[in-house]
Parts: C-alpha cells; sequence; structure tokens
C-alpha cells in the first residue's frame, strides 16, 4: 500500500534562483489547426491532461469507462483498445491515463474489490503503471489516500510526480522512480481543491481554497514553504492554471470568462484575454512557447499568441462545452476534451 504517497521536490531546483524573463520578443509563429476527428471518451479532466500525449507525440490515450484508446495521430486511427485488469479488482472506472514512457502508461482509477464474508467494497483510488506493448500490468497498483480527508489527487506529468493535500501537507509520489517525500505549508490549513507546481520546483499556486472568499490564486515559495503573493485581478472562481514551460508566465482560465497571463516572480498581470462567452475551464501554454490553448462552457478552443495576446482562431467543432484542452510534446496538435467525447485539430 502506497500510505502515505510523498516526495520532495528536487533540493537543487527548490534552492535556486529564478531569472525574470518577459513575454518573448520574437514574432508568433504562423499556424493555422484543422480539425482531424473526434472519439468517444474524455482525457483526464482534473487530473494530467498534458500527459495524455505520448513523449513522441505520435499517440493520445483517451480513456473511455473501463478502456483506454491509443489512438495513432499519423493516421488518426485506433492503434489499440486496452481494459485493464488488476488480480481481485473488478468493474474498474479509468479517470485518466498519463504516458510516462513511450510503452507505459500511468492509470488512476477506482474498482469493486470482493472481500471474503463482506460482499463488494469500493476500493480507495489506484495508481498503477500498465506496460503497452505486453498489455499487462506493470508492477502493482497502489492505493492512494486510502484513510480519507485528501484534496483529489493530481498527477503534474511535467514534473512526474502524483500530488495530494492533507493537514498543511502535500504528499507527492513519483511513479516512475518509486520513491517519495513531502512538501508542509505551515500557514495553509484549509484545502485547495486546485494548485499547481511549476515545473522547475520553485513555486506552488493555491486556489479554490475552502472556507475563504478571495478569488486571487495565493503564490507559495517551495524554498521557505511561505505565501509570497496573489494573482490579483480575477472577477470568479479560477477553474485552472498553467505554467509556461520555462516558468517565466502563468496563465490562469477563469469563471468570469477570461484568461490573465501574469510573469513568474514579480506575478505582474501582462494581459487578460477576452473572448469566451462564459466560463473558461482549461488554459495552457505551448511547448514551444508560442501561444495559449483555452477551452470553455461555449464549447470553442481558442489559439492566442503569447507575444500580444492576439486571438489567431477559434475552432468551433465541438457541440458540448469543453473542460479540458492540452498541446502535444511538439506543439502541432490540440486535443480538447467534453465529459464523453475527445476532438483533435492538427496544425496544417
Amino acid at each position: 500500500m502506497l500510505l502515505p504517497i510523498a516526495l520532495v521536490l528536487c533540493a537543487a531546483s527548490v534552492n535556486a534562483q529564478v531569472e525574470q524573463v518577459e513575454a518573448p520578443a520574437s514574432p508568433t509563429p504562423a499556424a493555422q489547426w484543422i480539425s482531424y476527428g473526434h472519439v468517444e471518451g474524455h482525457l483526464a479532466l482534473k487530473n494530467s491532461s498534458d500527459g495524455a500525449f505520448s513523449p513522441d507525440s505520435s499517440l493520445l490515450a483517451v480513456t473511455a469507462d473501463e478502456k483506454v484508446l491509443v489512438m495513432n495521430l499519423r493516421d488518426n486511427s485506433v492503434q489499440k483498445v486496452i481494459k485493464p485488469r488488476i488480480p481481485e479488482i473488478q468493474d474498474l472506472d479509468i479517470h485518466s491515463a498519463s504516458f510516462i514512457s513511450p510503452k507505459d502508461l500511468f492509470l488512476l482509477a477506482n474498482g469493486v474489490f470482493r472481500a471474503k464474508g463482506k460482499g463488494a467494497m469500493p476500493t480507495p483510488l489506484l495508481a498503477f503503471k500498465w506496460d503497452l506493448q505486453g498489455d499487462q500490468l506493470d508492477g502493482k497498483a497502489d492505493a492512494v489516500g486510502g484513510k480519507g480527508g485528501y484534496s483529489p489527487a493530481r498527477y503534474f506529468p511535467t514534473i512526474h510526480y502524483l500530488a495530494l493535500y492533507k493537514d498543511s501537507t502535500f504528499d507527492l509520489w513519483n511513479p516512475v522512480a518509486g520513491r517519495g517525500g513531502a512538501v508542509v505549508i505551515p500557514d495553509l490549513t484549509q484545502i485547495p481543491n486546485l494548485y499547481e507546481f511549476s515545473p522547475d520546483g520553485h513555486w506552488l499556486l493555491l486556489a479554490q481554497i475552502q472556507t475563504t472568499g478571495g478569488a486571487d490564486p495565493t503564490v507559495v515559495e517551495l524554498k521557505t514553504h511561505k505565501f509570497v503573493d496573489q494573482l490579483r485581478g480575477h472577477e470568479g472562481t479560477v477553474l485552472s492554471m498553467a505554467f509556461s514551460r520555462d516558468t517565466t508566465q502563468v496563465v490562469t482560465a477563469c469563471e468570469d470568462g477570461k484568461l490573465r497571463v501574469f510573469s513568474v516572480g514579480d506575478w505582474r498581470l501582462i494581459r487578460t484575454l477576452s473572448g469566451h462567452h462564459g466560463p473558461v475551464h482549461r488554459a495552457e501554454f505551448s511547448p514551444n512557447g508560442a501561444w495559449i490553448v483555452s477551452a470553455g462552457e461555449d464549447q470553442t478552443v481558442r489559439v492566442w499568441s503569447v507575444q500580444d495576446g492576439t486571438l489567431l482562431q477559434t475552432l468551433s467543432e465541438s457541440r458540448q462545452p469543453l473542460l479540458d484542452v492540452a498541446f502535444s510534446p511538439d506543439s502541432r496538435f490540440i486535443a480538447a476534451s467534453s465529459e464523453d467525447q475527445v476532438l483533435t485539430w492538427k496544425m496544417q
């Protein structure tokens, strides 16, 4: 059993200094995305949508109840359908599938355990690796947060850690290395329902903190484990936060229908992006740093220039509110998800 799950962010990374860098000055590369298809299922929604793409951007893992569809993005086909099996566990409901290597998926799921003399019992959240080539469990399934009282588990592909929060402590675990540790924030006494670690391990953003009235996310410096600032200016609940891959900027998606871009370190509001009609559920930077993509209640995906905030393209193929969106590692593909459908677009 994996309790508590934990891992300490790299000390060298946490203690390094953050270099202040303004938004890129080079022109935004010209690009146009075209609809590439759709499939029944969903991305991770609140767990790990970035990890749904394989490291080489050739595959996309789509979760569909008890199955994972592995889409081949080179020819837009279903390359493989896997139905994970865990000894003594039945009725698996898979929440997310993330690539942790070209041939391994990291899955989060719940199931049913039938104990002798006790009947069917729901499992806690299960975390396990699945070997795609052998179509088999790689190692064992670990129970996550089985004692209760934890915030929802989140997997962060950019730092390779699974995280949970309870009692001022973030327990983290690296499923590849198999080791863990903990990050304690003494001044954090309420559960944050939304949080985001920076790729370089310097910063932690907290939002949707229970019993607090403010909408603005709080910034924690991981070197000192102290609150140091806020991301100010939100006029509604923040629904997602994402760092750029170089940890120089942050984009937030808000219930008020706007995206806001902040500089890291001084936490200054650089610009506000308006265009969605209704709440924006998710926004993130492209890995190449040129674009921001957002998905909203208005059933659209929008692509923006990081350089100047220009709306470059609106993708309107969805007929349902979109809850999640992600760029592929090579920035060529966009995948967006409603509750039961995943749509893809390819750069032309």
